[in-house]
């Protein structure tokens, strides 16, 4: 059940920070497969139009809530930005309803067939993108993405059907901020959990350290370099590879993941170093 996945009062513990004076993160612990504190994120931007674009929804708490009000309201898009991020999708979608749903394909069939979980509804996807709109696609038959006027004035979108989660990655142009969940994660999750009292903390032990040392940016990131080659991007390396060199074309300076630190300012140089076995060879030192 997603409810064990839930801090028991997330307002006490969630993390809401102004990236720039468009782009809200709303950082929350979390403990993957219960016992790896990678924390978790939400992202809201706030469009040229003035409306409102939510990834990754974490849990809608009053303070949430709050902030989105101050923001405008104005909620038009709830993007799920792979098959793991999409937990709280209808709690947002009842809140605000002629908001679209925005997600990879698979997506809506995997919700669809899970009954016994109150948290995931069956609400429709208005925006399902598929493989043939991924620039792994050939292409001469390569298809548009196309997720609304508005939002697509303001963003650059990739999707990487070749990442085992089906990536989805979002570049705001106006802030040159890269928005994206688990293509890549920075580690430890200090933000995400600096809220939680110390008595209540994860403690680090060498399993955790051990993820930690292919989950993080630091020095030559060589951990997380072998991690992207051997077991993310191992089922169609080239597809893959197409996908990064197209998200390293764009004119990024911050990046927000889902899990572990938000990196503000030198992000595209963060993101060219732990990508560059994809980008320029493997063994490659940048």
């Amino acid at each position: 059940m997603s409810s064990k996945l839930i801090p028991s009062k997330p307002d006490d513990v969630m993390v809401i920070r102004d990236i720039t004076p468009n782009v809200v993160t709303f950082s929350v612990p979390f403990l993957r497969h219960g016992q790896f504190p990678i924390g978790g994120r939400g992202t809201a931007v706030r469009l040229t139009s003035g409306g409102l674009a939510i990834f990754s929804p974490v849990a809608l708490t009053p303070s949430a809530q709050a902030k989105i009000t101050s923001l405008g309201g104005d909620v038009r898009y709830l993007i799920a930005t792979d098959f793991e991020h999409h937990i709280f999708l209808s709690e947002w979608a009842a809140a605000y309803p002629n908001a679209k749903l925005v997600g990879p394909e698979g997506l809506p069939e995997k919700r669809a067939k899970v009954h016994n979980d109150p948290k995931i509804g069956h609400e429709p996807f208005a925006v399902v993108i598929t493989r043939d709109q991924s620039s792994s696609a050939p292409e001469a038959t390569r298809k548009p993405i196309h997720i609304g006027e508005d939002f697509d004035a303001d963003f650059e979108v990739e999707y990487l059907p070749t990442h085992p989660n089906k990536e989805l990655v979002f570049f705001y142009r106006p802030d040159r901020v890269l928005v994206q969940a688990d293509l890549m994660f920075n580690l430890p999750a200090v933000e995400q959990y600096s809220r939680v009292p110390e008595a209540e903390k994860p403690r680090m032990g060498v399993l955790q350290r051990f993820f930690n040392s292919f989950q993080n940016t630091e020095g030559e990131a060589l951990g997380m370099k072998r991690f992207l080659w051997h077991v993310v991007s191992r089922g169609d390396r080239e597809g893959f590879e197409k996908s990064v060199k197209r998200i390293a074309g764009w004119d990024f300076e911050t990046v927000v993941p889902c899990h572990g630190e938000t990196i503000v300012g030198g992000g595209k140089g963060v993101f060219e170093k732990v990508f560059s076995w994809h980008l320029v060879g493997k063994g490659a030192s940048k």
